[in-house]
């Protein structure tokens, strides 16, 4: 027994060093173990407890039976004769204590000893991994190409294996055994994080990588990332010295990723040029972050509180006009830029203009300029119809009316009769006239709208 005592403490002092798990936390792992194998031989319902000690390394096991008169459950029972083997003067309520020689176990319960030992010390590898990692998330981090799970990919970390998910890779790039890779730490689940996910559409996905990877791992789920923001904000903390000293501010990225991302900054410094300070000498700084993301082109824009030149800088490479907000509670603008540059704006599979709006959070609309003078015509053409068809107004006082500045049928409506006496072709009397038609006109409207609603 001193031998295996030996043993014993030699294997704690390995299993501590080698697996970073404290020798109490083994200890109780193996005394737990002990428990269960003996109630496989002494029964469900017996009462037993273990215990080792931890500087010598022996081990103890005891079973409790509680005195009684007739024994019903001799698992956990004795009567008061067989009590006498154990106690001078035995009586009903006594305890007996009885020592188990723990040398005895049958090699069935040996091995569910074994087994739950080797369960629970993975177990607590298993909780000290994720406690290791979980406070890493957005942490760039490298690893290897262990192996695939369908087009995911497995990436040993030393410690632990993590799932790269398709929906995280850069498409273009390509993978073979053992390659390394470089990609942040987005996430790190257990298993009561994936039984917890919800109908997060990211972390679903996330949690299908999981369970393809490995059914029997059980976590931790180190998920990792090339194709998201935060992965190209630590390549430019590293590049970019200010922006990791918070000189120069990222304040949003949008990618598609390992083809274009547009990435909005600003400078806390006036003195300091953000853009100029990401780019670098002769472009260095963003050519290092393009290389490591398979030159994927990156837009950066220039940061401003003015909504309307957020959105025109948003749209670089090309160059607006001007810009209208549409709607400022739906988020709405409208971006026109000059005819030479719609493509541009707009870009190849509307990637431009879609990162755009993402990275202002606005839903942009971008028309040229031709287009936009195109609308106005047709616009000025169906008013003049509207008013031309009014009684007392032809085609012609339509057209001058409208170049006068009166281009609806409610600002005619509104308008004093001197006032459009004074346009030329126009008398006091015809003035009035096309006033009164104007407010039966819009009377007429509102009687239509009434009669269709109810």
């Amino acid at each position: 027994m001193e031998g295996n005592a030996k043993d014993l403490i030699l294997a704690l002092e390995g299993l501590e060093r080698e697996k970073n798990i404290k020798r109490e936390d083994i200890l109780k792992t193996i005394e737990d173990a002990l428990v269960s194998a003996l109630r496989k031989n002494l029964g469900k319902t017996a009462q037993i407890s273990a215990k080792i000690d931890i500087l010598t390394g022996s081990i103890q096991a005891f079973q409790t039976l509680n005195v009684v008169e007739i024994v019903t459950n001799p698992e956990s029972e004795i009567d008061v004769e067989a009590a006498k083997a154990h106690l001078k003067n035995p009586k009903v309520g006594d305890v007996v204590t009885l020592t188990q020689d723990v040398e005895d176990f049958s090699r069935i319960a040996a091995q569910i000893a074994k087994q739950v030992l080797i369960q629970k010390v993975r177990g607590i590898e298993r909780e000290n991994f994720y406690k290791e990692f979980k406070p890493r998330e957005g942490e760039v981090i490298t690893g290897s190409v262990r192996r695939f799970s369908d087009r995911d990919l497995i990436v040993d970390l030393g410690k632990v294996e993590a799932i790269l998910p398709y929906c995280e890779q850069i498409k273009k790039e390509r993978y073979t055994n053992g390659s390394r890779v470089k990609a942040v730490i987005a996430k790190v689940l257990n298993q009561t994080d994936l039984a917890n996910i919800g109908d997060d559409p990211v972390l679903s996905r996330y949690k299908s990588a999981a369970f393809k990877m490995d059914k029997g791992q059980r976590g931790p789920y180190v998920i990792l990332s090339r194709a998201n923001g935060k992965f190209m904000e630590e390549l430019f903390k590293v590049e970019v010295p200010e922006i990791s000293e918070g000189i120069v501010e990222i304040k949003g990225i949008e990618r598609d990723p390992g083809f274009r991302a547009k990435v909005m900054v600003s400078s806390i410094d006036h003195k300091i040029d953000p853009i100029g300070t990401c780019v670098g000498m002769r472009g260095i700084r963003i050519r290092a972050v393009m290389n490591e993301l398979s030159g994927e082109r990156i837009d950066l824009i220039n940061y401003s509180d003015e909504i309307s030149t957020v959105i025109a800088n948003a749209i670089a490479p090309a160059k607006a006009n001007f810009v209208k907000i549409v709607s400022m509670s739906e988020k709405k603008a409208l971006v026109i830029v000059p005819d030479d540059q719609l493509a541009i704006a707009i870009g190849k599979d509307w990637q431009n203009i879609k990162l755009a709006s993402r990275l202002t959070g606005w839903n942009l609309e971008v028309k040229s300029e031709s287009q936009k003078a195109k609308e106005a015509e047709e616009a000025a053409a169906a008013t003049q119809d509207v008013i031309a068809g009014i009684e007392g107004i032809g085609p012609k006082t339509a057209e001058i009316l409208q170049k006068a500045g009166y281009t609806s049928v409610e600002a005619i409506a509104a308008v004093e009769p001197e006032h459009l006496a004074a346009l030329q072709g126009i008398g006091e009397k015809t003035a009035a006239k096309i006033i009164e038609s104007a407010k039966k006109y819009l009377e007429q409207e509102v009687a239509d709208d009434n009669q269709e609603n109810n």
